[in-house]
């Protein structure tokens, strides 16, 4: 199988990520591995580099699926290295995949590097990883592989398989390969089953369509994934239409899409429409049980009724004050009043007895962090607010 027999084995060998290469040549030369977390579209090399990095440190090499790591498989290894002159490099792809308890797991042995750990994941790690995990390790993008590097790659298969091919089929099998290696090569070893000289004709008929149509380089689905959101927010209902599209023949998953729009439903929209969020959140559930194709129909219903919604980022900025504000002064001391089991509890003023509201005091001083905006429904509760407190 090309995939495997032509997987680089340096980082010298690795086709694109140079600006990341760069860097782990560094690290290997000053004898200092970061634990990491490489992100990035599928067959873009993540998993060929982290076994590059290992050959280079001459680490033990174990790989992990994060869809059924056993932490207790993972804990038996680990303990064979307990008086190693050497350290392990364990590779787990799809970590985003891992449970909280499993993410949990990892947390001590990258601490005190009883192990390196390096994960591989196509869901952007900020969206999908603990902050512990995030805190430890060191985070790199893997861009899709560019025509250049699969020039690169497509030299180094003819240095050992002899076979010609057309311009016109070396630039389909470049663009149609969608900056994804693995099918590169496997659509170049399934052509050359038919024929040494290789044409258009044959890949076609091998591949009718481009792998992740769209997708370069320069232009990867976070870019796509940000582009639909600020399209959204512009109200510009076609706009958000066509990035949808893209991300949809790109082969992005209906679920990442639909988080997405989650998301953007409270943090841009919020109670300016709060039935934004209810829309989406059920997008999300939707997907998630039909699929594609007909989850195309449901996501597009969820992005019009996104776009067209009134919007508002006053709860969005509220929290950011308040978290903001909690890390950085002093902690303010709750009313005794307000907790359950302090004697000074029969002072709590129940509301509800005093016809919905009374006033009270909930915070040892006063403080402001929720601004309306008085967009859409927000005016609505500013003036149910107002009532209340008459």
């Amino acid at each position: 199988m090309f995939a495997l027999n032509f997987r680089p084995k340096t980082l010298d060998e690795i086709c694109g990520q140079s600006e990341v290469v760069a860097v782990f040549k560094k690290f290997v030369q000053n004898n200092k591995i970061p634990h990491s977390i490489f992100y990035g579209l599928a067959g873009c090399g993540k998993t060929s580099f982290a076994r590059a990095v290992a050959r280079a440190m001459s680490y033990d090499f174990y790989e992990f699926d994060g869809g059924n790591l056993k932490v207790d498989e993972f804990r038996k290894i680990l303990n064979n290295y307990k008086n190693a002159l050497n350290k392990p490099l364990f590779f787990i792809d799809e970590i985003h995949r891992l449970s909280k308890t499993q993410q949990e797991a990892l947390l001590v042995p990258m601490e005190n590097y009883a192990a390196i750990i390096i994960g591989a994941s196509t869901e952007n790690p900020f969206f999908t990883l603990s902050s512990g995990i995030r805190s430890r390790s060191m985070l790199f993008e893997f861009k899709p592989l560019n025509s250049a590097d699969f020039e690169k790659l497509l030299l180094n298969v003819q240095k050992n398989v002899k076979f010609s091919i057309e311009d016109d089929a070396k630039e389909y099998l470049f663009k149609s390969s969608g900056g994804d290696a693995r099918s590169f090569l496997n659509l170049l070893e399934f052509a050359l089953a038919i024929d040494t000289n290789i044409t258009l004709e044959n890949l076609k008929i091998l591949r009718a369509n481009a792998v992740s149509e769209g997708i370069s380089s320069d232009d990867t689905h976070y870019e796509l994934a940000s582009a639909l959101i600020k399209s959204l927010r512009g109200t510009d209902i076609n706009a958000s239409l066509y990035y949808l599209a893209r991300l949809i023949e790109a082969g992005e998953s209906a679920d990442f899409i639909a988080r997405r729009l989650v998301i953007f439903a409270s943090e841009d929209v919020g109670n300016a429409n709060p039935n934004a969020l209810n829309l989406a959140t059920n997008t999300l559930v939707s997907v998630g049980k039909i699929g594609f194709p007909e989850a195309r129909i449901i996501l597009s219903q969820c992005v019009v009724y996104l776009a067209s919604s009134p919007k508002s980022n006053s709860s969005y900025e509220a929290i950011n004050k308040a978290i903001s504000y909690v890390k950085t002064e002093p902690k303010l001391e709750i009313p005794k009043y307000l907790i359950n089991n302090s004697p000074e509890k029969k002072f709590y003023k129940y509301p509800h007895d005093f016809g919905g509201f009374v006033g009270q005091k909930y915070l040892e001083k006063p403080l402001k962090f929720y601004e309306s905006k008085q967009i859409g429904f927000e005016k609505t509760l500013d003036e149910w607010v107002d009532k209340i407190k008459k």
